[in-house]
């Protein structure tokens, strides 16, 4: 928005609407207060319409903002001078010559304030006075002159300038001047009437320009020597100024970024030297220098984090997301920003509620860009975070009287509350493998083998030779009437505990489930059931898939000789053991 006002005050300053101007870059500078390029265009634009007092107080604030631009000190000494203050605008000029020497425009304005100090005031020559002498040391003289498209021309030949500025101090010479057709046109406008100075273009009605050349050569005054025609220049150019700092500001900035991509590339190779003091200097230079590239602050931000300064490491990054978003960056450059962030507040972790601050850092990254190494870091916090969790929640002894109050509710068959004390005990000591054998039990009270199957699971996970383990989840498994994968769990208990009765008994009544299926004993409902169940078992689907045991099969029906031979392979045999315990096929 600033820009877009400051780019409508260049338009309006150049058509010569200084007022116009005046306003559009006094909006810029209420968005951007801090930019001198504005103060200048508009003391620029004040000079212009000779409202001097205001034009120093902008010059002021340009050299205030920007002591080290030279365009501020030929402000300063055009105002002083319009202000007929010629010491002051002396010593700005000299100011702005020490920063550079060379500037043809300080030169030229230092001498005409010194010219201007050693004469003296011109008076009018008796009878030379002319009745519109007066009109010409109003304000508005540079104003009508540079609207109006038939004047504005002349102001870009230097003798019309000087004999304009003569005539403006010395009101008595105008005429001197009055044989030259442009003063003619000048006056012409000043006084709001139509002068026909020369021939007029068929076309537009204008004056043709050869022919006010022409007179112009014939009637004008003696050209000025060089020198005075360069001073006339100046003395325009600092009396009007065009504010074509928009260009100066473009061309200083393109400057600044080279410079800042030149920082950036030492703060690299500083950083590739483990020379992270210097990196941090050249990154910080380059972020001085330009503003409107975040890659500079997460750089920072990364030589920060290798320093293992992890809180300058956050503040830089949230400056690059917050600069990013003003910038409208590339998303995947905020999305960094955000992942490092992340990166060093899990750094700083200590306790599990400190990861919740990197956990959201990413999850904001992940927003703006799906990176799996951002997704990678987001799933490692949150499992910090539950690690940290259940090791600060890690208590043995609260664990132990929970335990126990579970063992009192499953006495007094109690199981949903049961179920809570060996729940709590197992988050206070989540290896312990009794609670979850008795948890195990209660779910199976419940009526909820899968959970006791889970629990089941988990006991012989911790502990294989825990044969309870395997009690529970046969028990579980037979709930279910998987009665094959039941005999399988508890011959497994059996091979660390021969004469465990739970086990055995287990074993038992399996087997007798099995021979009453193959007996005929259970219903044909039942039965269908079974094996649907069955079937369902990646197990028994591997064996039926098999061609081996398709053949097997086929032969047990058609061939019972080539069975009989199939039987002395202990393989197939475990596999047919298999398929009948489960109820696919059965012998009678």
């Amino acid at each position: 928005m600033a820009d877009e006002a400051k780019a409508k005050g260049n338009a309006a300053f150049s058509a010569g609407k200084f007022e116009e101007a005046i306003k559009y870059f006094s909006d810029a500078i209420a968005l951007t207060p801090n930019n001198h390029v504005l103060f200048s265009n508009r003391s620029a634009s004040y000079a212009s319409l000779h409202k001097y007092q205001e034009a120093l107080e902008d010059a002021k604030k340009t050299v205030e903002l920007k002591p080290d631009w030279v365009k501020g000190y030929s402000r300063l000494g055009a105002a002083y001078s319009g202000l007929g203050k010629h010491d002051d605008a002396e010593s700005a000029y000299k100011q702005g010559l020490e920063l550079d020497p060379a500037n043809q425009g300080l030169k030229s304005g230092l001498a005409d304030v010194q010219a201007a100090k050693s004469r003296p005031r011109a008076m009018p020559m008796p009878g030379s006075t002319s009745p519109f002498g007066d009109i010409f040391s109003g304000p508005d003289l540079w104003v009508k002159v540079t609207q109006d498209p038939r004047t504005r021309p002349f102001l870009q030949q230097p003798d019309f300038v000087q004999m304009l500025n003569d005539v403006q101090k010395n009101p008595g010479h105008l005429n001197l001047y009055l044989k030259d057709p442009r003063m003619m046109q000048v006056l012409g406008v000043l006084l709001g009437i139509g002068l026909q100075t020369g021939p007029r273009d068929e076309d537009n009605g204008f004056p043709d320009d050869r022919a006010t050349s022409e007179a112009t050569a014939q009637s004008a005054p003696p050209p000025a020597s060089s020198s005075a025609q360069q001073r006339a220049a100046e003395t325009k150019e600092e009396s009007e100024p065009e504010p074509m700092e928009v260009l100066d500001d473009a061309k200083e900035k393109k400057q600044r970024k080279a410079e800042a991509v030149k920082e950036k590339e030492a703060g690299n190779a500083a950083y590739k030297k483990k020379d992270f003091d210097a990196a941090i200097e050249h990154y910080t230079k380059a972020i001085e220098l330009d503003d409107e590239d975040i890659s500079y602050i997460t750089n920072r931000a990364a030589v920060y984090l290798e320093m293992g300064k992890y809180v300058e490491c956050v503040d830089d990054c949230d400056k690059a997301v917050e600069r990013g978003r003003e910038l409208h960056a590339d998303y995947k450059m905020v999305a960094k920003a955000l992942t490092r962030k992340g990166t060093a507040c899990m750094k700083m972790a200590k306790c599990a509620k400190d990861y919740d601050v990197a956990i959201e850092a990413f999850n904001k990254a992940l927003t703006e860009h799906r990176n799996p190494d951002t997704l990678k870091k987001l799933n490692e916090a949150e499992r910090a975070k539950r690690d940290l969790e259940q090791k600060e929640y890690f208590d043995p002894e609260i664990a132990d009287k929970e335990r126990e109050l579970g063992n009192e509710c499953f006495k007094a068959q109690k199981y949903p509350e049961a179920v809570k004390h060996y729940s709590e005990a197992i988050k206070r000591n989540p290896n312990d493998v009794k609670v979850y054998s008795n948890r195990a039990a209660c779910y199976t009270k419940l009526g909820a083998p899968t959970e006791a199957l889970k629990d089941a699971d988990k006991c012989i996970e911790l502990d294989k030779t825990f044969v309870r383990g395997y009690a529970r989840k046969g028990a579980a498994q037979f709930f279910m009437k998987d009665y094959h994968k039941a005999l399988e769990t508890y011959q497994a208990g059996l091979k660390y505990d021969e004469a465990n009765q739970e086990l055995l008994e287990g074993v038992r009544k399996c087997l007798s489930q099995i021979d009453a299926a193959n007996r005929g004993a259970v219903s044909e409902e039942e039965l269908k059931e079974r094996q649907a169940k069955s079937m369902q078992d990646p197990e028994i689907q591997s064996i039926l898939s098999d061609p081996v045991m398709r053949q097997v099969l086929v032969d047990f029906q058609e061939n019972p000789r080539a069975a009989q031979e199939h039987t002395k392979s202990p393989l197939v045999m475990q596999k047919l053991q298999k398929l009948m315990a489960a109820g696919i096929i059965q012998v009678r």
